[in-house]
């Protein structure tokens, strides 16, 4: 029974990666093929039942993938769309939370009000993997990119805490709207300092073990230990698990080579398999959630399901057209004048999927209150959920390829823009390269070879042409260096200066994040062929 059981948890993994692979092999929404291969492999008899537990989403699955997202982010992009970040993480969780709580309370009899917000909270946060998936590979503007990252990174954090101030008002904790308020501020703040206590530390560990399987490891390890030490105060593990995500990121500049192109491996492979597996057991969740609804009937069931989705959908409209107005009057606001036009604002409002942390949260609703007594609406709760998930992904996911297309909102102008900035930057870097060349050259006078200073010398000047067209240690029996070894040396020491000017030209703001990271990764690539034994 072991064994049968083992093999089946073995079946999970094995059956979403191979659904993803088919899926990126015929270009298709994988997160969508997921979801629907999850419904149709439960509903075959002999499947035994998936139930999701929540703590182990919540503390498994989450940290990687928001560690990754935020690893990858870029802090200037973040940083310069604050605004619109925290209307959307903050401001629009929460309006949701009031819309759908309200809805339900007024739809469903005998739903109590505490326990219809806790609802709401619970589908409130969209979860932007596959919106994000999609705007990417379809060329969306890199600012929608950015604050749809940007929104999924944050609202975690919101909803939960939503979540738990109303299940604790639910299960008769006594919770005041003051009491709720004092603990999303001490959760938020005290999260935000965990994660930038560990950052530091954690970067300096990593850049002195001069190791790259044992840099990554303490990679691997930072998004649980910054979630695990946020929920040990009674903080926010999200908030912790983003601050020391997007610190580390921004300073992955100062590890060797050889570390980041293992990390960027790694992580991609996580990330890949994480999603897969969590998409796939959305769908394997259905039977779970077909219990206990007995006492319903299906045609309110259906009525209620589509009441709970329109007005989590419409509630996403209605925010990012309207709920950024209270702030353009502010004199701030005024004095900002940039912000989305109306074709990218309804990307943004459809890009509203709902994913694994809504259906782990209702999975945690307690099936007792204080006394003993059953929570009310727990099973609807878990019902309505999925449906509001499932439609989501469905209809949102399948529409939101199309729509893009339809609106023609993309980047030609950006995608050109960031061509001409990577050329200038690679002719600045490849510059840099030969001036550093010249210095070591005229140090050490006649000693090095002139054909290993030519070769040099016309790899640079090759690397500034193919930049502006793609736009258009050994010894020798003396103990001295043989010229494979000089060339390796010198090398190297070209790319630390490329990477120098790289670096200084992103802090500068000359390029961005994206066009940083696809040069160093050029340069990573150079520098480990250099490094082969």
């Amino acid at each position: 029974m072991g064994a049968t059981h083992a093999l089946w948890l073995l079946a999970v993994p094995v059956c979403a990666l191979g659904v993803a692979a088919l899926a990126r092999r015929y270009a298709i929404s994988a997160p969508l093929a997921l979801v629907v291969a999850g419904l149709l492999v439960s509903l075959v008899p002999g499947v035994p039942e998936f139930r999701l537990d929540p703590e182990f989403v919540l503390f498994v699955f989450l940290p990687p993938l928001l560690f990754s997202a935020a690893w990858q982010s870029s802090y200037y992009d973040l940083r310069e769309n604050r605004r619109p970040i925290g209307l959307l993480s903050v401001g629009l969780v929460l309006f949701t939370t009031l819309a759908v709580g309200y809805t339900a309370h007024l739809l469903v009899p005998d739903l109590p009000l505490a326990a219809a917000l806790a609802l709401g909270a619970i589908v409130a946060p969209p979860d932007a993997v596959a919106a994000v998936s999609v705007a990417q590979r379809l060329g969306l503007p890199r600012r929608v990119v950015t604050i749809l990252v940007g929104e999924s990174l944050f609202n975690d954090a919101t909803a939960l805490t939503a979540f738990r101030v109303a299940l604790a008002a639910a299960v008769g904790a006594g919770f005041t709207l003051a009491d709720g308020m004092g603990r999303f501020l001490f959760a938020a703040g005290v999260g935000a300092a965990v994660g930038l206590l560990l950052g530091p530390p954690l970067h300096w560990l990593r850049t002195r073990l001069n190791d790259p399987l044992a840099e990554n490891s303490v990679v691997v390890v930072a998004p649980f230990a910054a979630y695990l030490t946020a929920e040990a105060v009674h903080a926010s593990g999200v908030i912790a698990v983003v601050v020391s995500g997007l610190y580390l990121g921004h300073r992955f500049t100062e590890s060797p080579a050889v570390s980041r192109l293992i990390g960027h491996s790694f992580w991609k492979v996580m990330v890949f398999l994480l999603e897969s597996v969590v998409f796939l057991l959305i769908g394997l969740q259905l039977p779970s959630v077909l219990k206990g609804l007995s006492g319903y009937g299906w045609g309110s069931l259906t009525w209620w399901a589509l009441a709970v989705f329109a007005v989590t959908v419409v509630a996403r409209f209605v925010w990012v057209f309207t709920g950024y107005l209270p702030f353009r009057l502010t004199p701030a606001g005024r004095r900002r004048p940039r912000t989305l036009d109306w074709r990218a604002k309804i990307v943004v409002s459809w890009a509203g999927m709902r994913g694994v942390v809504s259906l782990a949260a209702a999975f945690a609703v307690p099936a007792t209150v204080a006394g003993g007594a059953p929570f009310p609406g727990r099973d609807l709760i878990v019902f309505l959920t999925f449906t509001t998930v499932l439609g989501t992904l469905l209809v949102q996911g399948l529409t939101f390829p199309p729509l893009i297309r339809w609106l023609g909102v993309a980047a030609e102008r950006e995608r050109y823009e960031d061509s001409v900035a990577e050329a200038g930057a690679q002719h600045a870097a490849a510059n840099a390269a030969m001036a550093r060349l010249e210095e070591l050259a005229a140090d050490t006078g006649d000693m090095l070879d002139p054909t290993v200073v030519e070769r040099l010398r016309a790899m640079a000047e090759h690397r500034q042409l193919r930049a502006w067209e793609r736009l258009g240690g050994g010894t020798g029996p003396e103990g001295e260096e043989v010229p494979t070894a000089v060339y390796r040396r010198l090398r190297r020491e070209m790319l630390a200066a490329e990477r120098a000017t790289l670096v200084r030209m992103r802090n500068e703001r000359r390029i961005d994040d994206e066009v940083l990271q696809r040069m160093l990764h050029e340069l990573d690539l150079e520098e480990a062929a250099l490094n082969r034994d």
